[in-house]
């Protein structure tokens, strides 16, 4: 009898050698602070995870995560950073997501009117099953309206970014997306402008006026080395209060009762764009000159493009975890022990790049998911949890997953109807892309 009850409790014997996780935080304090250093200023975000892959031989391994002293208490995780150890993260039996969607740090609730929103819920909480399926109602009862909206809402972007090209030889389509994307949203959900609400017209500045202190630790200017010190101890050092935003607060919870730009990025080339202007325009002459969402399931060369930008360039790029329980992790060549209340954390923008899944996983190619291609959309996680898998009240996967795969493909499909092809120019700002469009090309048939 007590030789079963052991068996029962025994853990799993893994089927890779099992070694231990290399790596280290440092001097206590000190530690946390030079990785941050490294991080932000000395390596950059992405060699800041490359060189330590290349230093431990293994994409598994111990490390600080900014913000560090004194915004979080605990810096230190272990790295998942392959496209095996990485879904680890989706495992709610195993893995706690309480308080954890920013990472070793939460912003205070005050920013949220003293709720904990969805995103810090864990899915054990009944309140995370609540708001979850509230969410999932909404965007059911709003899907036939996603298409013929977002033509009202888009066709206006274009015109603004013909007007400032003609005025200004160049668009600033950031600026032009973050607004037309938020009144779509509303409008959706909402069924009226934010402009008519206490938002005004700039409502999508306001958002990002609020997100601003909340993100500031996991954020870099951008400034001269010159700086770095002065830039840490205001970003990185402290918390902002939420003092500083409460105007805007007020004006979020009079409209709301609750709560894309990656293609653009990667997508150049006029052979590529002369392929999707082809697909694009035959299927929509095809259904009579309308975009349904027929239409769009038979354009498999868009599907797979928004699926390589959004691989490639993921949206949210960091996941976090607490581990329920002492388990055992593997990685392509070994296995590592995890104890109970440990933070585990994933680089999904080099886990997604994993050459051992994917051919040439650094380019961007663009008919990468057609065909037989669609079996690799398992380890596609840009919505925090795989494509194949659909978001439900039991785990943390966007609820949004599907409206934005969906808003993505409608766009590339507005565009390409009025346009044979573009060029732009990318940098950064903040945490993601800014896109400027240099020329568009008026559609010659």
């Amino acid at each position: 009898m007590s030789s079963s009850s052991s068996s029962a409790v025994r853990k799993p014997q893994p089927k890779l050698p099992l070694k231990q996780i290399p790596g280290d935080y440092g001097v206590p304090f000190f530690g946390a602070i030079k990785d941050r250093y490294d991080f932000f200023y000395n390596q950059g975000r992405d060699e800041f995870f490359k060189a330590r892959i290349q230093k431990y031989n293994s994409t598994v391994f111990r490390t600080n995560m900014p913000p560090g002293p004194f915004i979080a208490s605990n810096p230190k995780v272990v790295t998942v950073l392959d496209a095996i150890s990485f879904p680890i993260l989706f495992d709610n039996s195993k893995i706690e997501k309480r308080d954890i969607f920013d990472g070793t740090y939460m912003p205070s609730t005050d920013f949220t009117g003293g709720y904990r929103i969805c995103s810090f819920l864990d899915p054990t909480e009944a309140k995370h099953t609540s708001l979850k399926n509230f969410f999932l109602s909404l965007l059911s009862a709003n899907h036939k309206n996603v298409i013929p909206l977002f033509h009202t809402h888009f066709t206006d972007l274009f015109a603004k970014a013909e007007a400032q090209l003609l005025k200004d030889g160049k668009s600033d389509f950031n600026t032009l997306n973050d607004q037309t994307s938020f009144d779509f949203i509303f409008e959706l959900f909402f069924e009226q402008n934010p402009s008519n609400t206490s938002l005004g017209s700039k409502s999508s500045t306001l958002v990002t006026l609020w997100l601003l202190p909340q993100l500031s630790p996991q954020i870099t200017l951008g400034l001269p080395k010159v700086f770095s010190v002065f830039e840490d101890f205001l970003l990185h050092t402290f918390p902002f209060p939420a003092l500083f935003v409460k105007p805007l607060i007020t004006r979020f919870t009079r409209p709301f009762t609750s709560r894309q730009l990656r293609p653009w990025t990667r997508l150049r080339g006029e052979e590529l764009h002369r392929k999707l202007r082809d697909e694009i325009r035959a299927v929509v002459k095809e259904a009579g000159g309308n975009i349904t969402l027929a239409a769009l399931d038979k354009m498999t060369l868009t599907k797979s493009v928004v699926y390589e930008a959004l691989r490639i360039d993921p949206s949210v790029p960091f996941q976090y975890g607490k581990a329920k329980e002492d388990l055992i992790i593997e990685s392509h060549d070994a296995a590592f022990e995890i104890k109970k209340g440990e933070i585990l954390f994933g680089y999904q923008t080099i886990a997604t790049r994993d050459g051992k899944i994917f051919e040439n996983p650094e380019e961007f190619v663009g008919d990468r998911f057609v065909g037989e291609g669609e079996k690799l959309l398992k380890y596609v996680w840009w919505s925090n949890g795989p494509e194949t898998v659909n978001p439900a009240a039991a785990n943390k996967q966007c609820a949004g997953k599907d409206l934005v795969v969906l808003m993505n493909r409608v766009m590339l499909v507005e565009f390409f109807l009025r346009y044979d092809t573009f060029t732009l120019d990318v940098g950064t700002f903040l945490l993601g892309p800014k896109v400027t469009f240099k020329t568009l090309t008026p559609a010659s048939s």
